[in-house]
């Protein structure tokens, strides 16, 4: 929404101070999210937060990988 009201002329600032954000926020979520539109940037935020957990299973399973190989090269 504030995107509408800074592209309908209202200054950057004034759009900023009402959502209480700092304008490198505006312009950096406008960046992201510029040509997104709502159920979109939703979607997107979804998937971000799907492969932060698939990263951090991974992370978890190589772990779990390298300390049962250095285990079993111990026993030997």
């Amino acid at each position: 929404m504030s995107r509408y009201k800074q592209e309908a002329g209202m200054p950057t600032a004034d759009v900023c101070r009402r959502h209480g954000i700092s304008s490198a926020t505006f312009y950096k979520w406008k960046s992201k999210y510029g040509g997104l539109e709502v159920s979109d940037a939703r979607r997107l935020s979804q998937l971000e937060q799907e492969n932060e957990r698939l990263k951090k299973l991974l992370a978890d399973s190589m772990l779990d990988n390298a300390m049962l190989k250095e285990i079993n090269a111990k026993k030997f």
